[in-house]
């Protein structure tokens, strides 16, 4: 009969807690209900959506784009609170709309928000 070591099980284990951990930690740096007042509030909802493109890309499309990049939140925010040109889905260019908040914890909620999707 083979021993097998414990060892490859245990670190198994330890990602999967370690993942959970972070996780959480995000979520918990997301407050969700607000951030989807301040998206409802602004009529976000009329160029952008969870998962589907409408004018605009969809929140899971923006989020995709931005995975992994140190600066994801900074650009977001600068794209919210500057109002630059964009190319719509069908093709038009117009301002983006401004966020009606220049709270920093606002946006930042906002921008986290975006990016957990």
């Amino acid at each position: 009969m083979k021993h097998s070591s414990p060892w490859p099980q245990a670190f198994r284990s330890l990602a999967i807690i370690a993942g959970a951990a972070f996780s959480l930690s995000v979520t918990a740096q997301v407050n969700v209900e607000e951030a989807k007042n301040v998206f409802k509030d602004n009529d976000c909802r009329k160029c952008h959506s969870p998962d589907k493109a409408k004018g605009g890309p969809s929140l899971k499309k923006i989020a995709e784009k931005y995975k992994g990049k140190p600066d994801a939140e900074q650009k977001l925010i600068k794209h919210m609170t500057q109002g630059p040109r964009v190319k719509l889905e069908n093709g038009k260019e117009e301002d983006h709309k401004l966020l009606d908040s220049n709270d920093p914890k606002v946006l930042k909620n906002v921008a986290r928000w975006i990016l957990s999707h």
